[in-house]
């Protein structure tokens, strides 16, 4: 005896489902790459921007600290200004990502895109 066609439906479904799914993360991705994030360090005096995807977009330093004597200290600066800025960004894509996911049955934890 053949079973009825609702396992078909629910194939249906479940395709209808996932091409949803796949729709959303396309536009997260779409906006994730015009996200910028900014960080700081030394009260403000270095700033870097990132996109959320983490690439250095721009580089500010205050004039004060081109001194030669203090070359190191504006290195360690710069550096912790730019990974200030790519966990915000960092941040942001995963805020991102948390909307376009918003009320699908995923598992707890599962980071996207995989």
């Amino acid at each position: 005896m053949m079973k009825g066609l609702g396992g078909l439906g629910d194939m249906a479904k479940m395709m209808s489902k996932a091409k949803e799914m796949q729709e959303k993360m396309q536009e997260a991705q779409a906006r994730i790459e015009e996200l910028e994030a900014t960080g700081e360090s030394g009260a403000g005096l270095v700033k870097a921007s990132v996109s959320a995807k983490g690439q250095l977009k721009s580089l500010s330093i205050d004039p004060s600290l081109f001194n030669p004597d203090d070359r190191e200290a504006v290195e360690d600066l710069i550096v912790a200004a730019v990974r200030s800025a790519q966990e915000a960004g960092q941040e942001l894509a995963a805020q991102e990502m948390a909307k376009a996911t918003e009320g699908l049955p995923l598992p707890p934890g599962m980071k996207l895109p995989f």
